[in-house]
């Protein structure tokens, strides 16, 4: 089986002078023109959709090759662009909701939570047989997925202050009423009754707002990875996508051999591993998903790899995401950089720090890096697909 994978990723428009993030999304779209690209619930971001690969190598010359495009728009402005959970600088205000009916709705039903909206994220789509499948996957994958938000955190600060975890996105994002673990269903027909009964309740108004950390798309063939930030690095998403295609995989061959997802019906845990996710992001102790403990991020990750070596190499993946994977234990994680940067200079030293990684640009390396940057490019011929965009766009977060 194939399983082809794709990114959604979402990028903060910022003032190039200051650093601080402005509702200017429309401006940069105007010049880049809306083929892979879209508004967001704010006007201060932009969001960005790949197309469908095969390789991790299609996928990353597709991601870096979007950012400069973005990059170089945005200069033309006076602007910057960043993938990042949350940008230091910014405004909370109604103001600037996008002008579309659906988000202006969202704006006077949600209020406070749908203002301060101001975060981003970053999507991981991978093929599944079918929607039975892929709803029933969703118990199975579930359990890994806080260990992908650790290696995604990247949103220590807001408003300008440290807010002491790694991915304050994560804890904006979860005032959504629908955000958070996915739970467990027998089938489609279950899940989407589930669905149509929120939607019936009043809380929701269409399946474009289940925000859980996974989900299966409504619109193409794929289960959908929701629970990370954006990644300043594209490295970091291609790890993402790697170790997410194969939990998928994983998951299908288990699922095809029979395998009883085994839900117990407490996903207290799983809520909590998230929020010591986002928490400590690879700087501190994750939820182990084996034991339900806490154990050192290193040996949580290394574990999922070893896991996960079958499927990986399935989809020859191991060997690239095994050396993503050491390259971002030995960096540590994006909110970790910032924060060294922040320490060592400032707060606009740390922006333009995100601003640099986000355009592809790497720094000299700091003493003591351990490895070089893996050498994750399109070698092969034929890395983009002439399929359409993964996700269907006009949906926030």
């Amino acid at each position: 089986m194939t399983v082809r994978i794709g990114a959604e990723e979402e990028f903060h428009v910022l003032d190039a002078e200051s650093g601080r993030l402005v509702p200017r999304a429309g401006l940069l779209l105007e010049r880049l023109g809306t083929t892979g690209f879209s508004r967001e619930l704010q006007q201060s971001a932009v969001e960005s959709n790949s197309e469908v690969h095969d390789t991790l190598d299609g996928l990353y010359a597709d991601l870096s090759g979007t950012r400069r495009r973005l990059a170089a728009a945005a200069a033309q402005e006076g602007l910057a662009v960043v993938a990042a959970g949350t940008v230091p600088l910014a405004r909370v205000t109604p103001r600037d909701v996008t002008a579309d009916p659906r988000f202006r709705r969202m704006a006077e039903e949600y209020r406070r939570v749908a203002d301060e909206q101001l975060i981003c994220s970053a999507q991981v789509h991978a093929d599944v047989p079918d929607r039975d499948t892929a709803v029933r996957a969703m118990c199975l994958v579930s359990p890994w997925l806080p260990p992908l938000l650790a290696l995604s955190a990247s949103s220590p600060y807001w408003l300008g202050s440290d807010t002491g975890y790694a991915s304050w996105r994560t804890m904006l994002w979860q005032r959504w009423p629908t955000a958070g673990p996915a739970g467990c269903y027998r089938d489609a027909a279950e899940y989407d009754a589930a669905v149509a009964e929120l939607i019936g309740s009043g809380v929701i108004s269409d399946s474009g707002m289940l925000y859980q950390d996974v989900r299966p798309s409504a619109h193409q063939r794929t289960l959908e990875l929701r629970i990370g930030d954006a990644c300043p690095r594209a490295e970091t998403v291609v790890l993402i996508a790697g170790l997410f295609r194969a939990l998928v995989r994983d998951a299908c061959h288990r699922l095809e051999r029979g395998a009883d997802p085994r839900c117990d019906g407490h996903h207290e845990w799983l809520r909590a591993a998230g929020w010591r996710a986002a928490r400590s992001g690879l700087e501190g102790p994750l939820v182990d998903p084996w034991t339900r403990r806490a154990a050192p991020a290193h040996l949580v990750l290394r574990r999922m790899l070893h896991r996960l070596r079958p499927a990986l190499e399935a989809s020859g993946d191991f060997a690239t995401v095994r050396d993503l994977l050491d390259e971002a234990l030995a960096a540590g994680s994006a909110a970790d950089r910032l924060r060294r940067t922040v320490r060592e200079a400032d707060l606009p030293t740390g922006i333009d720090l995100l601003v640099t990684e986000t355009r592809g640009d790497r720094l000299p390396a700091r003493a003591g890096a351990r490895r070089p940057r893996p050498q994750v490019t399109a070698r092969r011929a034929g890395g983009r697909s002439p399929l359409h965009p993964v996700i269907a766009p006009g949906t926030p977060g």
